[in-house]
Formats: C-alpha cells, sequence, structure tokens
C-alpha cells in the first residue's frame, strides 16, 4: 500500500460513498461499473471479495442501486445517498468559515421504540453530523437553530410523533461551558484538527500523478468530512475555538482544488469499461 495511505484505515462502505460523493457526477444520473469501482477500492488495500461485499451491502441500505448492462454491472447514487452527500457537503464546505455568535440553541428529546431501532440509529447519526451532542438518553443538544433540518429529518425517518423540539438559549446565571465540555469532547476535537494538519501539511508543496492525486484526495476529504461529527461550532463567547482549526481548514481548502481534478480524471480512467 502506498505511504500516502499510511494509518488510513477507512471502513470499505463509507469509503465508497467518499470517492462516489468525490468524482462521480452528476450524482442524480451517473453510473459507474462495478469491476472498476472494485479496482480503485483495490488501489486502497481492499481485496475485490471485501469491495463486492461492501458494494452488496450499500444497495441492501437503499445507498446504491445496481442495474446491468449486458455483462457488466454498474452502480448508481439512489436519492437517499444523493441527499446524505448534498447535505455533507454543506456542512464540510462551511465548516468553521464564521465565528458562532447566535445564542439560539436546539433540543431534542426522542422516545423512539425498540422496533424502530433502524430509523433511530440513521437519526442519530444525522443528528451528530449536524451538530448535535448527546445530554442524555434521547436528549440531544446543539448550538444553531436547527429546526427545519429536524423536522425534515424527523419526517425523512418517519419517527415525528416520537419526537420533541425546543428552541431557546442557555441561562447566563449558569455556567454553561461546563455543560459542554460534558456533552462534547473538545479535547479529542483539538487532538483531531492537530492530527490533521500534521498529516497533511506535509503535502502541501507537492505533484502529485493521477494515482496519488487520488489516494491523498480520498484520504483528505474522508478525514475532513469526519469533524461536523465531532466539531458543534461552539459560539466563541462561550468556548474558544479549537487551537487548530484554523490552520485545517486552510490547508482543506488549499489542497483539495488542487488534487480533485487530477484525481477526478483518474477515477474516471479507472473505471471506465474501456
Amino acid at each position: 500500500m502506498s505511504d500516502l495511505l499510511s494509518g488510513f484505515e477507512p471502513a470499505p462502505q463509507d469509503l465508497v460513498l467518499t470517492l462516489l460523493g468525490s468524482y462521480l457526477r452528476p450524482r442524480e444520473t451517473a453510473e459507474v461499473w462495478s469491476g472498476g469501482l472494485v479496482r480503485v477500492l483495490g488501489e486502497f488495500g481492499f481485496s475485490a471479495g471485501a469491495a463486492r461485499v461492501a458494494l452488496n451491502r450499500l444497495v441492501s441500505r437503499d445507498l446504491l442501486a445496481r442495474t446491468r448492462d449486458g455483462r457488466h454491472v454498474h452502480y448508481a447514487l439512489t436519492a437517499r445517498s444523493v441527499a446524505v452527500l448534498a447535505e455533507g457537503d454543506r456542512r464540510i464546505f462551511t465548516l468553521g468559515s464564521a465565528p458562532r455568535e447566535e445564542t439560539t440553541w436546539t433540543v431534542l428529546w426522542h422516545w423512539i421504540p425498540e422496533e424502530r431501532k433502524l430509523a433511530r440509529t440513521r437519526l442519530v447519526r444525522r443528528l451528530r453530523f449536524l451538530g448535535f451532542g448527546p445530554v442524555q438518553d434521547g436528549t440531544w443538544l446543539a448550538p444553531h437553530d436547527r429546526e427545519q433540518e429536524v423536522a425534515k429529518l424527523l419526517a425523512e425517518h418517519e419517527v415525528s410523533e416520537y419526537a420533541g423540539v425546543l428552541l431557546g438559549r442557555p441561562a447566563t446565571s449558569l455556567d454553561f461551558a461546563e455543560l459542554v465540555s460534558r456533552v462534547w469532547d473538545l479535547a479529542e476535537l483539538a487532538e483531531r484538527y492537530r492530527g490533521f494538519v500534521a498529516t497533511f501539511g506535509p503535502h502541501r508543496a507537492s505533484l502529485r500523478d493521477g494515482r496519488e492525486a487520488l489516494l491523498l484526495c480520498t484520504r483528505l476529504v474522508h478525514t475532513f468530512r469526519d469533524f461536523p461529527f465531532f466539531d458543534p461550532e461552539l459560539p466563541v463567547a462561550l468556548v474558544p475555538a479549537p487551537p487548530h482549526r484554523a490552520a485545517a481548514l486552510a490547508l482543506f481548502h488549499e489542497l483539495y482544488p488542487v488534487l480533485a481534478e487530477r484525481a477526478g480524471r483518474y477515477f474516471d480512467s479507472a473505471t471506465s469499461t474501456r
């Protein structure tokens, strides 16, 4: 495996979504040949068998659709995965773009029954991506007005009847920063940003061929897209921004445009049936 991937061990299903979200255009209608996609996953160290298992599981989760054209099998993104990726783009490319100063917070309670466990699991993952943190079982807190996004999520997963939402602001008579430090692991967040800079900073001045651009760009995006799960973008008046966040954001926005076009061309070539 390339040194560019040292220490990079993504789950294969997640990596497929990163690849297709990054390089498949247009997302709504484009298809990719299964053999080519298996070949690209092999560049990241996955066997053909593991790659095909991951693709089959994404189909069963309604995140990929399978079609057949003669002897060739192709995959396309479903409406659900297109929506998830679009939401991810909005969070990723606006993360840390301006200091958070708003005072409106969102509190969500849910009591989703055990027989709707899958819907609950999917809802919780999407809540984390929107900057929510768990206060206690079934109670989630976000330092933003997320009313519209939450209403959409609850309807999408058909659990609106099992949830309640409240908008408000922290009381100034109590040390709300203490609660915040219990809801989100701010030390881990700071370490993640520091690690991102340490990992990708050395590649700032490097010119890459198509294959290396694909490996590095995919790792860059895949790693960066985790930050919304951990960074609630707290108001700066309450908690200072993580010390390495600005450097990490600048590095991402510097490297991504340099690598993405070259990586996309390599992906198209590698997944072509010709």
